[in-house]
C-alpha cells in the first residue's frame, strides 16, 4: 500500500507546492504538474466541471506520476467526502466551513471507525492488488490521509481557533478570492484587512500544529505568503499556467518577427 508522501512532508517544517486542475477534462495533465515539480494536484470538484470519472481517471494517473491527488468536495456531506475518497484521493479538501460542529462530522467522514464513521469500501486495485487484512487497510488508510479545511469567510477567521481545534486536520487553506469577498474588499489581495486576517489565521495554526495554506493566482503572490511562512502553497490553475506561458511564448515569437522586419533593406 502506497504512503502519502505529501503527508510525510507535511510533518516536517518545510512547504509543499500544488496546482489546481479546474477545466481542461485530461487525466494526463497531474502526470504533467508532477513532471513539473509539484508536490499536489488540487482537483477541484467545486467549481471545476468534472464528472466523476474524470476525477477518477485524474487520481489515477496522479498516483501513476507520484502526485499526491487531492480533491475539492462541491459541499460537505457524507456521499461526496467517501466516494472521492473510495476512488483513490489521498486528501479531501473541506470548502466554505463555519461551524466547528460541522467540521467535526466532516472529517469522521475522512476515516474509519474508531477514528471516524467512514463505511468501508475499498477496492483491491486501491490497494494495488496488495494483500492485506481489513485492520491493516484500515490503519494505513486513517494514517495516510490529508485533510485540508478551507478558511473563505470572516466567520470562519473569527472561529479560527474554534475550528482548529477539532481533531484530524493537517492544513487550514485560505480561499483570498471569497474572503476578500466578505470582508468587503473584492480582489484586494493584498488589502491590509485581507493580510491581517490570513496572519490571524497563520498564527492559529501555528498554536495548533496544523500547517497554514493558501491559494494565489499568480506566483508572485504565493512567494510573498511562502516568505511569511506558509506552507501549504497552491498556485494557479492548468488552464491559466498554460495561457501565460503561450501568451509568452507567442510575445516572444512576435518580437523575433519584428526585429527581422527591422532589418529588411
Amino acid at each position: 500500500m502506497r504512503t502519502n508522501r505529501l503527508k510525510q512532508r507535511l510533518r516536517g517544517d518545510g512547504a509543499v507546492f500544488g496546482c489546481i486542475l479546474q477545466h481542461l477534462r485530461s487525466a494526463e495533465i497531474p502526470r504533467l504538474l508532477a513532471a513539473a515539480g509539484f508536490d499536489f494536484v488540487f482537483i477541484d470538484a467545486e467549481h471545476g466541471g468534472f464528472g466523476v470519472e474524470t476525477i477518477h481517471d485524474a487520481i489515477q494517473n496522479a498516483v501513476r506520476g507520484g502526485i499526491t491527488p487531492l480533491v475539492r468536495v462541491a459541499e460537505l456531506t457524507y456521499a461526496l467526502v467517501a466516494r472521492t475518497l473510495d476512488l483513490g484521493a489521498e486528501g479531501i479538501i473541506l470548502p466554505r466551513v463555519e461551524d466547528p460542529a460541522r467540521l467535526r462530522e466532516a472529517v469522521g467522514w475522512t476515516r474509519f471507525p474508531p477514528e471516524g464513521t467512514r463505511g468501508f469500501g475499498i477496492a483491491p486495485p486501491r490497494l494495488d492488488y496488495e494483500a492485506a487484512t481489513l485492520p491493516e487497510v484500515i490503519a494505513h488508510m486513517n494514517s495516510n490521509l490529508v485533510v485540508v479545511v478551507q478558511f473563505e469567510s470572516r466567520t470562519a477567521i473569527d472561529r479560527c481557533d474554534e475550528l482548529l481545534a477539532v481533531p484530524g486536520i493537517d492544513v487550514a487553506l485560505v480561499g483570498p478570492a471569497d474572503l476578500s469577498i466578505s470582508l468587503g474588499v473584492p480582489g484586494e489581495f493584498d488589502h491590509p484587512q485581507v493580510v491581517a486576517a490570513i496572519e490571524k489565521l497563520a498564527a492559529a495554526c501555528r498554536r495548533a500544529g496544523i500547517a497554514p495554506g493558501i491559494h494565489c493566482r499568480t506566483a508572485a503572490l504565493a512567494q510573498s505568503w511562502v516568505r511569511r511562512g506558509l506552507r501549504f502553497v497552491s498556485c494557479g490553475t492548468e488552464h491559466s499556467l498554460l495561457l501565460e506561458k503561450a501568451k509568452e511564448t507567442v510575445a516572444a515569437l512576435r518580437a523575433a518577427a519584428q526585429q527581422i522586419q527591422g532589418q529588411t533593406p
